[in-house]
């Protein structure tokens, strides 16, 4: 089957301008102004070199299949989620390609109300209408464009999370990475008693810094430096079009995704309970152990934005959470954001009197977790078959790749759905020797 190579299980993305350029650009748009059916698309951008070319060849291509573009211009992918049903648009397309290096870009898609669109949900049809020559007629009555400014908009909208007048006066470290983050955390700044450290903070299509992708323990030194220099209280990173942010203690260490997880849970069932919450499978015991004892009722979804957002709108979740550091809101349209858990952490360490490592250590002492362990091999499908046949006598759950419960230890494999990569992850019941001995065995298995 014919296929475009930059067209992923997600979103689009892909080199400029070898795999993705603003001829492909233009014939998205009118597919998926065709597809859609639209009158009116939102779209944005992310600070990368070719995103303003990519996006006028888009609005171009939306235009001529008679669609009326509303452009946002500068902002992150978070902000598109609000800015489709804040404006009532049939749909929205951020122009980004988040944390990959500088040579590459991509489009990410949502339809009306924010749901997504992936290749199981649209993508593959929209690539077929390309392949097939099939992107419509001109329309007689071409579409225009008209440029907002909605930072204010989506600012306001943030304050329905939290409440400034319980945070505390406390000392943050903020690093945007030189990508989206910093309009936004300037106009939040008016609005809180923090005080902000900014670290490449400015928005640069250059990305002097490298590319911002704080799952890299080498991109986290900045703010660890920051953080222990100025005697924060918190540190917080953002990836390129923060709909992802990474906490640090305030003694510089890397908080893991997976217990904010269960942060999140817990100061959400704070106030509404009884609600349901979707986790991942790969790692669980800890977001369990809080959500049960929180009086809220987990409920597990494949990993991926697409599963996840599905599965909350089908038990309306009021919170999802995957360890990968995308949390989502059902009061954001189930959309991800990279802000409300900024704020929500803020009131939480105010609200308790806490610091952030006295919030999450007993919950890393009580689960030690491997992290996310990515190993590429040959034939990734069948070494998850020789993993299933050794550890047989486990409790096997097949909702994303393989998850397998003993009374002291789980693990979670899994496929990448972009690389033939195996993806490990490995939790204990506060047991550190029997997690380095169990991550060590699986590792030494999947890389034989």
């Amino acid at each position: 089957m014919q296929k475009i190579s930059c067209f992923m299980a997600y979103d689009i993305r892909g080199k400029v301008p070898g795999e993705l350029n603003v001829d492909l650009a233009y014939k998205v748009g009118r597919a998926f102004a065709k597809y859609l059916n639209a009158k009116t698309i939102v779209i944005g951008h992310d600070i990368r070199a070719t995103s303003e070319e990519l996006s006028a060849a888009l609005a171009n291509g939306l235009n001529d299949n008679g669609a009326n573009v509303i452009d946002i211009g500068l902002c992150g992918t978070e902000m598109i989620y609000f800015a489709t049903p804040f404006l009532k648009a049939d749909g929205g397309v951020m122009i980004t390609a988040s944390h990959n290096p500088p040579e590459y870009n991509g489009l990410k898609f949502v339809g009306k109300g924010s749901i997504p669109i992936g290749y199981g949900s649209g993508l593959s049809e929209i690539e077929k209408m390309i392949l097939n020559d099939d992107i419509g007629d001109l329309s007689e009555h071409k579409g225009g464009v008209s440029r907002v400014d909605l930072m204010n908009d989506f600012i306001k909208n943030l304050s329905k999370f939290y409440d400034a007048n319980k945070i505390k006066p406390l000392k943050v470290v903020v690093n945007s990475g030189n990508g989206c983050a910093g309009p936004a955390l300037d106009k939040l700044e008016k609005l809180l008693p923090i005080k902000m450290i900014k670290v490449h903070h400015t928005p640069d299509s250059t990305f002097p810094n490298g590319v911002p992708n704080p799952l890299l323990p080498e991109k986290r030194k900045p703010t660890i430096d920051c953080i222990l220099e100025n005697k924060a209280d918190l540190g917080v990173a953002w990836d390129g079009d923060y709909d992802r942010c990474f906490f640090f203690d305030e003694k510089g260490n890397f908080i893991e995704g997976y217990y904010i997880v269960g942060l999140l849970a817990k100061s959400i069932l704070k106030k509404h309970t009884k609600e349901n919450i979707v986790h991942d499978p790969r790692l669980v015991w800890n977001t369990l152990d809080i959500v049960q004892n929180e009086g809220g009722i987990p409920v597990q979804s494949p990993s991926g934005h697409a599963f996840i957002k599905q599965k909350m709108r089908e038990v309306n979740a009021i919170y999802g959470g995957e360890m990968s550091a995308h949390h989502y809101f059902r009061d954001n349209s189930f959309s991800d954001s990279g802000m409300i858990p900024f704020l929500l952490v803020l009131q939480l360490m105010s609200d308790e009197n806490k610091k952030l490592s006295e919030l999450v250590n007993q919950m890393i002492s009580n689960y030690p977790c491997s992290g996310e362990i990515n190993s590429k091999i040959e034939n990734p499908p069948a070494k998850i078959e020789e993993i299933k046949k050794k550890y047989f006598d486990g409790e096997m759950d097949l909702t994303d790749g393989i998850s397998v419960n003993y009374k002291d230890w789980r693990f979670n494999v899994r496929l990448s759905n972009t690389e033939p990569l195996i993806r490990l992850n490995v939790e204990t019941k506060a047991n550190q020797d029997l997690l380095k001995e169990k991550t060590e065995e699986l590792l030494k298995i999947i890389r034989s």
